[in-house]
């Protein structure tokens, strides 16, 4: 049958939505071989009394990253928000999570800053970043937590996100440092080491700024961060599992219709 020029039309059309197809498909492709990239969850549930893991990509692969390893003496748990989203996001993302298996492979004692202080070391290099205003400026969030096996003491590090607790229905916030992993800072100091003493029954959480950031539809505001830890705060006493779907359920109330503006990752854990 001749083309005429509706047919080319509608044969454009096809190939246009075959490429679109074959987009959609490697990004879901890449998806999974992200996932494969992130903590088991039987290993998870192993190691940690409870948890769970709000993990929402908004496209498809995620610049959001969570992480655990644990040997005989160590258990490490860690949540990441790298620059962006989508494609660049996961690179990065898979970079952090390259380092840090390099990091704690190579290391016998383990500091919750000195993980954060080498990690940005490695980033710096591997991106060729000086601090120069022409260079990328692609960076890592994140907070990182370290629980000695035996020793009821937990170290916490973060750059720029923070470790929230909660023991007996009270909340207690630990800050991070405000730097980031990557871009040479003018002055570049080292992460803070925090020591915190840990009971039977605590909760923790990390946590990117994809949850607070994100619009909602009635009020075309952001969700923010003090509402974020009202949340937390009112699902304390519930298991792991009920969080989470507490907190999806709230996000997903709050969005309606608006697009996901970020990844979004929250990380529940009990020791």
């Amino acid at each position: 049958m001749p083309i005429t020029n509706n047919d080319n039309f509608d044969f454009i059309s096809l190939i246009q939505t075959q490429g679109l197809d074959d987009h959609i498909a490697s990004l879901r492709y890449a998806g999974m071989i992200q996932h494969a990239l992130l903590p088991d969850h039987d290993i998870l549930g192993e190691i940690l009394k409870d948890y769970f893991v709000l993990f929402l990509p908004r496209d498809i692969v995620s610049g959001d990253f969570y992480y655990a390893f644990c040997n005989r003496q160590y258990i490490c748990i860690a949540a990441g928000d790298c620059t962006g989203h989508g494609v660049p996001g996961a690179l990065m993302s898979i970079l952090g999570i390259s380092f840090l298996n390099e990091i704690f492979q190579s290391k016998a004692d383990l500091k919750a800053n000195r993980i954060l202080n080498l990690m940005r070391e490695k980033v710096m290099k591997a991106l060729h970043q000086t601090g120069g205003r022409v260079e990328a400026k692609d960076s890592i969030d994140i907070g990182l937590c370290i629980v000695e096996r035996g020793i009821e003491k937990l170290q916490f590090s973060g750059a720029n996100r923070p470790l929230i607790m909660m023991r007996d229905g009270v909340m207690n916030e630990f800050k991070p440092d405000k730097m980031t992993i990557g871009i040479a800072p003018l002055i570049e100091q080292p992460f803070t080491n925090n020591v915190i003493d840990i009971l039977p029954g605590d909760s923790f959480y990390l946590f990117s700024d994809g949850f607070s950031d994100q619009f909602g539809e009635v009020t075309d505001k952001k969700f923010k961060y003090k509402q974020f830890k009202h949340i937390l705060e009112s699902v304390t006493g519930l298991s792991m599992a009920m969080q989470k779907e507490c907190l999806e359920y709230s996000f997903n109330e709050w969005k309606g219709n608006t697009r996901q503006i970020d990844d979004v990752l929250v990380f529940g854990f009990q020791f």
